[in-house]
Formats: structure tokens, C-alpha cells, sequence
């Protein structure tokens, strides 16, 4: 079995993505090899770390310490306190990981969280979030968004836009679009051989035979009965508010909604912890917990580990999956 582990991206160093990857590895041990991308002097006081000078060797460290391969950045962190001094490494290190997984010295990667206001204030990031930044890294035109638990996967077709704007935005190549990307890493990320893909309407009841809205009749039923013809496996328009109760979930292996809320407000209800955030699209494998920099709780010890260990956990499987 390859040597090359997950890499870890240290994230804002004044969030809780330090604290988290401590406690990860403590949960997780030598049961899932992890190397962690970033500057020593950020994790937290009376950590146990060994610095090691390539991913491989993140596998010869006892379980008791977190493997580090060290990337210095120009300032130590204060817990909650972003300092714009940072800014510049927190991008360096993205893109370093992503140019170790591009290599294979590492098998897939997984990212803390970043804050985008504190990159922008402090380096000029010029894009909207980790997801546009590391299809600029790939040379990926359009990547796709999954949210993902053991027990539901959502795909938001539109994402942070207001809702006045999604019957403009939703359109057939869009959806489309979407509906390709996640049947394709559905196959390739999760060993689904034939996947079975749930579309839900964009108004309520699907519309209801255009009593409530046409975009579901006019738009979304015929391109899904298109997509069957083609041998996929999928229905729809289907109304969301039916879609996502414990038997419904049985009949698919991913939902693709219309707009952000009505893909995460399920999922976060069904496991507002453990949710994974997958980037479908891209030539490596990435995950990142769903929560933010959470500043406020930052350095307090008290941050919940459990969605990055699930992120860590999805991306050594769909690694798996991929055959690396």
C-alpha cells in the first residue's frame, strides 16, 4: 500500500483548525495517516508534533504526535485575533498541498477552514472561497459542491446567491452541468457503479403542474427524462419537502437541489457535525469540515473535531475509490 497520506492544510492559523487537527490525531492515531501542512508555532501550547521533511514519513511517527511537515509563515497566531501578516501563507500552503497531491506524495487532501475577508484584507485574495481557488490551482473550469454524511449526500446546483436570483441563475446547462459532474463522481469517488440521482423542484410541490411555477415543468422534467434516456438513473422534479425523510433517502445515492439552502438545511439537520464538504470536479481528491474559522471559540479547547475527522476519514476512502 502507498506511503503518500492525506495532507492536511493548517488553514487561519487563528481559528480552530490547529486544536482540531491535535485532536483528530488523537482520535485517530496510526488508523488513518494525516501529515499536517503548516507553521509549528500555531498549534496549540504542549502539543506533541514531529517535523518531517516529506509526506511519506508522516507514517513513522508514534501515534502520540501529530506528523508536521513544517511550512513557516511570517507571524505566530493569537487564538480569534486573523493577523493579516498571515495571509500570504495560509494561500502558500493550499497551494503547496495541492502541488503534493498533483505529485503523489500525498493521496488526497483535506483542508481546515479559511476566513476569506482576513485573505483579502491581508494578501489581496482575489477569489470568493477555497473551492474557486483550488479549481484555479487544477485548471478546472467548473468544479461542484457536495455536502456529505453517512446517511445523505446534496449538491447544491446554485450556491451563495440570493434566492431572488436562482430561477434566472438555474439554468438547463447549469443543472445540467451539475447533474454530470456528481453521476461521474459518484462512479469515480465512491465506487458507485450506477449511481441513483434524486433532482428536486426549484418551487414548491415541483411546481404542481405549473399551478406554483413553471421552471419545473418547462425546464427540470424534460432534461431529467433526457438524462434517463441516456441510461442514468434519475427522477425528477421531485417536491424537497418529501425528499430527504429516512425512506425517501433510500431510493438515491444524491440529491441535486436547486439552491444552497435547500441542500444544507437538511443535512445539517440529519448530522450537523459530521458533515463533509467534497469538491466534485477536481483531478485529486479534496474534502473540508463544514464549519468555518469559528474565531469565537478559537484556543478554548472546545471546538468539535467530528467533522474533520469525517472529512479526514471520506478523503482516504475516496482515494481508495480513485485507485491511488
Amino acid at each position: 500500500m502507498s506511503r503518500a497520506p492525506v495532507v492536511l492544510t493548517s488553514g487561519d492559523p487563528s481559528g480552530i483548525g490547529p486544536e482540531l487537527a491535535v485532536k483528530a490525531r488523537a482520535v485517530l492515531g496510526d488508523s488513518l495517516p494525516f501529515v499536517w501542512l503548516g507553521d509549528p508555532r500555531h498549534l496549540p501550547a504542549g502539543t506533541a508534533f514531529h517535523e518531517v521533511t516529506s509526506p511519506a514519513a508522516a507514517a513513522d511517527v508514534p501515534p502520540g504526535a501529530l506528523p508536521v511537515l513544517p511550512h513557516r509563515f511570517a507571524a505566530p497566531a493569537l487564538p480569534g485575533q486573523p493577523d493579516p501578516a498571515n495571509a500570504s501563507g495560509v494561500i502558500e500552503v493550499i497551494a503547496r498541498a495541492v502541488d503534493l497531491v498533483h505529485s503523489g506524495a500525498a493521496r488526497a487532501l483535506c483542508t481546515a477552514p479559511i476566513h476569506k475577508k482576513a485573505l483579502k484584507d491581508g494578501a489581496g485574495f482575489a477569489f470568493p472561497g477555497h473551492t474557486e481557488y483550488l479549481a484555479h490551482l487544477a485548471g478546472v473550469g467548473r468544479v461542484v459542491m457536495m455536502l456529505a454524511c453517512p446517511g445523505l449526500r446534496v449538491v447544491p446546483t446554485t450556491i451563495h446567491i440570493a434566492l431572488s436570483e436562482v430561477p434566472t441563475a438555474l439554468t438547463e446547462a447549469l443543472l445540467e452541468d451539475t447533474i454530470r459532474i456528481t453521476h461521474a463522481a459518484l462512479k469515480a469517488d465512491f465506487g458507485l457503479a450506477a449511481p441513483r440521482l434524486a433532482v428536486a423542484g426549484l418551487n414548491p410541490h415541483a411546481g404542481e403542474g405549473g399551478a406554483m411555477g413553471w421552471e419545473d415543468e418547462r425546464m427540470i422534467r424534460p432534461l431529467v427524462a433526457r438524462l434517463a434516456a441516456e441510461g442514468m438513473a434519475i427522477r425528477g422534479p421531485l417536491p424537497a419537502d418529501t425528499m430527504f425523510h429516512a425512506a425517501a433517502r433510500a431510493g438515491y445515492d444524491a440529491a441535486i437541489c436547486a439552491y444552497h439552502d435547500q441542500a444544507l438545511i437538511p443535512i445539517k439537520t440529519i448530522d450537523f457535525a459530521g458533515g463533509v464538504n467534497v469538491t466534485l470536479g477536481l483531478p485529486f481528491v479534496r474534502t473540508s469540515p463544514d464549519h468555518g474559522t469559528a474565531y469565537d471559540i478559537a484556543g478554548k479547547g472546545v471546538a468539535d473535531p467530528s467533522s474533520l475527522i469525517a472529512a479526514l476519514r471520506l478523503a482516504q476512502d475516496m482515494a481508495t475509490a480513485r485507485g491511488r
